[in-house]
C-alpha cells in the first residue's frame, strides 16, 4: 500500500506528520463519513493512511542529490617512470633513512655502512 515515488521511510514520515497534525484538531482533507470514521475507530493513523492513498495531501518531498563539479575531477598524469629510476629512487630513501636513524643513535655506525652501501633488497612481498 506504498505510493509510487515515495520511499517506506518518506511515507511513513508524511503519515505521522500528518497523523499528528489530524490528532491535534486539523481538519481532515476528505469527505468521510461518520460510519466509516466509527469503523476505523477515529484513528488518526488510518485516517492520514486514506489521505495519502487518495492524493489528497499536499505534499512535495526535496530529495538532496549530490553536487556535480567537474572541475575538481580532473584526470590524474601519470609519469612514465623507469624500473631503474625508481630503484634508484628507493635506495636515496633508504640511505636518508638510514643516515637519519644512526644520527638519533638507533642503528650503530659500521651497521649503517653496511646497509648503505648494499644494493636494494628485494625481499618485498608482491
Amino acid at each position: 500500500m506504498m505510493k509510487q515515488g515515495f520511499t517506506k521511510y518518506e511515507v511513513a514520515r508524511i503519515i505521522g506528520a500528518r497523523a499528528l497534525q489530524i490528532a491535534m484538531d486539523a481538519p481532515i482533507l476528505l469527505k468521510i463519513s461518520e460510519k466509516e470514521l466509527k469503523e476505523m475507530k477515529y484513528n488518526s493513523i488510518k485516517i492520514a493512511e486514506r489521505e495519502l492513498n487518495e492524493d489528497a495531501l499536499p505534499i512535495a518531498i526535496h530529495r538532496p542529490t549530490p553536487k556535480k563539479r567537474k572541475d575538481k575531477l580532473a584526470a590524474i598524469k601519470e609519469e612514465a617512470v623507469s624500473d631503474e629510476e625508481l630503484a634508484a629512487k628507493e635506495h636515496e630513501e633508504e640511505k636518508e633513512i638510514v643516515e637519519k636513524a644512526g644520527e638519533m643513535g638507533l642503528v650503530e655506525g659500521d651497521e649503517t655502512e653496511d646497509v648503505v652501501d648494499s644494493p636494494v633488497s628485494s625481499t618485498r612481498d608482491e
